[in-house]
């Protein structure tokens, strides 16, 4: 008996690793179950960028990327998207594939009473409906701003502000008058002059001044991603701009619709609206 065990312990112990455990190509999801209105980081475990022929999602394709040597893309699930559940497909140059579900949790609705600066009309019927055209007329510019098909950035996004505290959350609802808008971005404390940096490496899209969103500044990084800062006092960067990560873009300010000194930040894969903190998350 002796005798077998020892064989069996040798055997074991010096067999190739690859040929008791073979690593099998899975999906994985950061986070598992995101809410209406989050990001999600998708990565390929064990496999490699070049093995891989396509990703879908619903049947769309979506862009890999290598992130910490590992394929990887990123997704964001809109908040008013209503299907519970998405099918992610990556399918190999050896016709082989893998397949996951991606389930996504109803986010709660929530609806505040929300006033008009008085320096934009105040809370009355003629500047509620300027409110709605010139923010509608903002958004469909800032909506047709084109993203590269090639990726800027190789280390992870970092905080746009020394001190990130929150002051406004993203995806409720703002009551002003019967016109309800949904805050798509993240509103945080910044005192008038406070430095803003770059999120990441990027191409500086737009540099612009307008009634609702204030002096702006949008940065490309690639692939879908783009980092929008509203409100500021001032730029210091030019459209067409090359700019690095933790690069010193602008000063925080109250321009546009903005009761007080703060920075809005907005994030878009794709030009969905995504939470910029959960957003953040996903490279701690």
């Amino acid at each position: 008996m002796r005798k077998v065990f020892f064989m069996a312990a040798f055997i074991l112990t010096f067999l190739p690793f690859g040929e008791v455990f073979s690593a099998t190509p899975f999906i994985s999801f950061t986070p598992e179950a995101p809410q209406q209105g989050e990001p999600v980081m998708i990565v390929i475990e064990n496999a490699k960028l070049s093995d891989i022929q396509k990703a879908t999602l619903e049947g769309r394709m979506i862009k890999l990327f290598s992130y910490n040597n590992k394929p990887t893309a990123f997704y964001g699930i809109d908040i008013i998207r209503k299907l519970p559940k998405y099918e992610v497909v990556v399918t190999f140059k050896d016709g082989s594939s893998v397949k996951r579900l991606l389930k996504v949790v109803e986010r709660k609705k929530v609806e505040e009473v929300f006033s008009i600066p008085k320096k934009l009309g105040g809370d009355t019927l003629v500047s509620q409906k300027n409110l709605v055209t010139s923010l509608a007329q903002e958004n469909a510019i800032l909506n047709k701003i084109s993203t590269s098909q090639k990726i800027y950035w190789t280390n992870k996004f970092t905080a746009p502000l020394k001190e990130m505290v929150v002051t406004d959350k993203f995806g409720y609802s703002r009551n002003t008058g019967g016109y309800v808008l949904t805050h798509k971005g993240t509103d945080l404390r910044a005192s008038e002059g406070t430095k803003v940096f770059a999120m990441n490496d990027g191409l500086v899209k737009v540099v612009s001044e307008g009634r609702n969103y204030g002096k702006t500044i949008v940065i490309d990084h690639g692939l879908g991603v783009m980092t929008f800062y509203l409100h500021l006092s001032k730029i210091n960067v030019k459209e067409g701009e090359m700019v690095k990560q933790g690069q010193l873009i602008g000063l925080s300010g109250q321009t546009g619709y903005a009761a007080a000194p703060h920075l809005h930040l907005s994030i878009r894969i794709y030009n969905i609206s995504i939470d910029p903190m959960k957003f953040i998350e996903l490279f701690k």
